[in-house]
């Protein structure tokens, strides 16, 4: 009997103990959360405590047709320009600065643009003669008596052609070189990486 109830009153103390858990943390967020609305209401109706935030641009609101200067403002002494210097001239030789600027760009981008053809062309060209090679061999090993009368033949043309192979492997290890070179070098020259890559 004695067992019984010592097993019924911790049954009870572990259920009122628990029972208070849940209402303690039922209640503490309520508190938190309200306070966190009174305090968002009170910013909105007074914006004057927040700080000032500075402007933040995100793809809906880039300016189109206009500058984004990532700087900041002009000072006062940018502004108002050198004494005796026109605007208009200024402005007239930063477009004209920026037109050479693209225009060394463009030059860059066609270079390495050729090069790089130069490089497809000479992998094309080493494909096929790995492939022509392979269908030759396959052709020379497939029939006995061909190789037993051709076979001094066989090794001049197989020289010949691991030669030829060999050569044009190099040129397209120069080409791909000469292009790494052009990039760095077009990178140097203050070349955007999306035009130079």
């Amino acid at each position: 009997m004695k067992r019984i109830t010592l097993i019924g009153l911790a049954l009870a103390l572990s259920t009122a103990l628990l029972a208070s858990m849940a209402v303690a943390q039922t209640a503490a967020p309520a508190t938190s959360q309200s306070s966190l609305g009174d305090y968002a209401r009170k910013i909105r109706k007074d914006p004057g405590t927040a700080k000032a935030k500075p402007k933040v641009f995100d793809n809906d609101n880039l300016p189109t047709d206009d500058k984004l200067s990532v700087i900041g403002e002009k000072s006062a002494d940018n502004a108002a320009g050198a004494p005796g210097e026109d605007k208009n001239a200024a402005g007239s030789n930063g477009d004209d600065e920026l037109a050479k600027k693209q225009a060394g760009w463009k030059s860059w981008q066609t270079k390495l643009s050729a090069q790089k053809d130069q490089i497809d062309l000479a992998t094309r060209e080493l494909d096929v003669l790995q492939r022509e090679y392979q269908i030759r061999a396959a052709a020379m090993y497939a029939d006995a008596g061909n190789r037993m009368r051709n076979s001094a033949e066989w090794d001049k043309q197989d020289a010949d052609y691991k030669q030829k192979i060999a050569d044009k492997q190099k040129a397209v290890e120069d080409a791909k070189s000469k292009l790494a070179d052009m990039q760095e070098e077009a990178r140097k020259d203050g070349v955007p990486s999306a035009m130079v890559d």
